[in-house]
């Protein structure tokens, strides 16, 4: 089946939005944004917007899929392998890391959102659950790391990233607070379970 020239543009728009919606939640937030500030951002006009998503919430979750897709791709790659805890963990904080700023309004703005883009992000955080339990699961059946209770190792680790970003002003004002202090955080955690 071939594509035409024209939904080829239409997904190369469709892209572009999606990039530039990316980029103006990540600087001004979700409550702030409106669909008419990312048009402007992509030099398209109002009613482009809605040509390729039928609501602001549309856009908004297929911008929430996208961080979804850029912080989970290399941690499913090392579930797939065999990765160990470490290596999961340092994926999903590197992953974190690339797209910080729109992750900090993900956290602290979670709440306001509609419920299909809190869903997204549901969803979401369950494949990142999901692959740190496989690699957790294989290390405490090793003897590697303690017994845990799943649900507990996922949300303490995801509560002491989410505690930095939240108060990330605090702990490094102007800079990535994940880039100063991630290294610390991972190796604080592994060496909680690490038996």
């Amino acid at each position: 089946m071939t594509i035409s020239k024209r939904q080829v543009r239409k997904d190369q728009t469709q892209k572009q939005l999606i990039a530039v919606a990316f980029d103006e939640f990540s600087r001004e937030g979700f409550m702030v944004t409106r669909t008419s500030d990312i048009a402007k951002a992509a030099g398209v006009s109002h009613g482009t917007i809605f040509a390729h998503f039928a609501t602001r919430e549309d856009l908004l979750i297929a911008v929430i899929e996208e961080f979804g897709h850029r912080v989970a791709g290399r941690m499913h790659e090392l579930a797939n392998q065999g990765g160990s805890v470490r290596e999961v963990l340092e994926a999903h904080l590197q992953g974190l890391t690339e797209v910080e700023a729109f992750y900090r309004r993900l956290v602290s703005e979670s709440s306001l959102l509609p419920s299909g883009a809190q869903s997204a992000l549901v969803a979401i955080q369950s494949a990142i659950s999901i692959h740190l339990s496989q690699a957790a699961e294989q290390e405490m059946a090793a003897g590697k790391i303690r017994k845990i209770p799943l649900h507990l190792l996922f949300n303490t680790w995801i509560g002491l990233i989410h505690y930095y970003l939240s108060n990330a002003p605090l702990f490094a004002p102007g800079e990535s607070v994940l880039k100063r202090y991630g290294p610390e955080l991972l190796e604080y955690f592994v060496s909680l379970i690490t038996v």
